[in-house]
């Protein structure tokens, strides 16, 4: 069957009632609860993963498309009208963004930001559609020693964009690795890591670590600032829509920061950091007044907005065709695909092609429902801004409490959450990344299969991994994004923004 032919078939399946309903369910609950400070999509994913296994797996990723696209959409609120970017991918939609809302322009600056990722979702859902299952033809090819490579290269781009230390980022990335450790050798059938306790032989539970090290990880942090004055969020005065002049400066960014996001994002060591940045850079570089940016530049909000949808839809290719998360966000998906036992991977498209090209249909139909339904509700979502933080930190714990039991009816995986939330809270109150930590108790596991099964192969030799190729091409990209940026830093190039999640 040709991909039109699947796609249209995805579409059959996506357009039920019943999938219709829960599209529209997780565009609505994604969206207001990535408005809330502080919860960006990860967060949002990681809060709200339990609640989905009431589902089949069809129906538990088409609530999971629009979860993704509405917790995307929401952070951009919080970072509009309150200067608090939910990641750092962010950033440069609050050097803009923000000062627009203080001039009175909060609907302006809204309005593109919902535009802008309708457009760049679009664009790059109808790449995705085509270059997906090609690329899933190629993976079938790869061999575990390119496998481990790609893997390294994911890990050390991740780590050295996470921060303002690569050395923080790769501790945060070891205690990941041996997190994942914990349990059963897959290839030896011994435990290891799990002091005898039987709880642990399967490993740690990926739904309490997951729901941990985000959500109650941000409300104890919430609950950690109840001293602090809080920022009150400017209000949307007029009407949200955009002028004729508006439209005119941001459809050109619009098309450029997907050109930069969906690329990158597509890449197997993507992300949406370095598109968003490069795609405020230029907009800044192209403006006939360089000036305005920093005070209310609308292309400021429109370009890096783009990019940031655009490569968070490009996150999806390396995660359905290698089984390869390149984001936190990516690390809660591949987490729900382990709650289904469905591995992404070469192998995704021929197994599972309902599963695959309904999810693919409803990333159309959730981008459409998320412009169609938050335009209007805007001023509805800038209400929430206004929960107190007490009630916010409480309805945090309550529903991960809620949601960890749900899954396993254990009060050791509770326990297990709140531990995480703890460790969450220290490692972003010293700095360092929870994402590279999270993408290593994923991923760790995966790697060290392939890289057994590499030296298997290879007798012992370790030197598979130099005489291959195109293994020893990517191990030199990841030691080049290794390096590269501690030189650069050292000369007072680049500076890197603070470690967020």
């Amino acid at each position: 069957m040709s991909v039109l032919g699947h796609l249209l078939d995805g579409f059959a399946h996506a357009l039920t009632l019943q999938n219709l309903l829960l599209g529209l369910l997780g565009v609505t609950v994604g969206t207001l609860v990535g408005v809330l400070p502080g919860l960006g999509p990860a967060t949002t994913i990681a809060l709200l993963l339990p609640l989905t296994m009431v589902f089949d797996p069809v129906g538990a990723f088409v609530m999971f498309a629009g979860i993704y696209y509405g917790g995307m959409y929401g952070g951009s609120t919080t970072a509009i009208l309150l200067n608090i970017p939910g990641e750092t991918a962010s950033i440069p939609t609050t050097i803009e963004g923000y000062p627009m809302a203080r001039k009175g322009r909060a609907g302006a600056a809204l309005a593109t930001a919902a535009i802008g990722s309708f457009v760049a979702g679009t664009i790059s859902t109808v790449v995705i559609t085509f270059l997906a299952p090609g690329m899933s033809a190629i993976a079938k090819s790869i061999q575990p020693a390119e496998y481990f490579s790609i893997m390294v290269l994911a890990f050390v781009t991740v780590t050295s964009l996470m921060g303002d230390s690569i050395v923080r980022g790769l501790s945060s990335l070891f205690l990941g690795l041996a997190i994942g450790m914990v349990g059963i050798d897959q290839m030896t059938g011994q435990p290891r890591l799990a002091f005898g306790v039987p709880e642990l032989y399967e490993g740690l539970p990926v739904v309490a670590l997951a729901v941990g090290l985000f959500a109650v990880a941000e409300a104890v942090a919430t609950a950690a600032q109840r001293n602090r004055q809080e920022q009150a969020p400017v209000k949307v005065t007029g009407r949200i829509g955009m002028t004729r002049d508006d439209w005119r400066r941001s459809w050109r960014p619009w098309l450029r920061g997907t050109a930069f996001g969906l690329p990158i994002g597509s890449l197997p060591a993507g992300g949406a950091e370095l598109p968003t940045f490069l795609s405020y850079n230029v907009e800044k570089r192209l403006a006939k007044d360089p000036e305005e940016f920093g005070h209310g530049a609308i292309e400021g909000v429109a370009g890096p907005e783009a990019a940031n949808n655009a490569a968070f839809s490009g996150v999806l290719v390396p995660l359905l065709t290698l089984g390869i998360p390149t984001s936190a966000t990516a690390s809660m998906l591949l987490i729900a695909f382990q709650i289904y036992n469905v591995q992404p991977g070469p192998q995704l498209f021929d197994q599972q092609p309902v599963l695959v090209w309904t999810l693919i249909a409803s990333l159309y139909i959730g981008n459409v429902m998320l412009l169609v339904l938050n335009l209007p509700l805007i001023r509805l979502w800038v209400k929430l801004l206004s929960v107190p933080a007490a009630l916010l930190t409480a309805a945090i714990l309550t529903f991960a409490t809620l949601g960890v039991y749900a899954t396993s009816q254990s009060v050791f995986e509770i326990l297990v959450a709140y531990g995480f939330g703890l460790v969450g809270f220290v490692l972003r109150r010293a700095g360092y990344p929870v994402a590279p930590l999270i993408l290593g108790a994923v991923l760790g596991p995966l790697m060290e299969v392939q890289f057994r099964r590499a030296l298997a192969f290879s007798e012992g030799d370790p030197a598979v991994f130099f005489t291959r190729p195109v293994s020893l091409v990517i191990l030199v990209i990841a030691a080049a994004c290794l390096i590269g940026p501690v030189v650069l830093r050292r000369r007072g190039k680049i500076k890197m923004p603070a470690a967020m999640d």
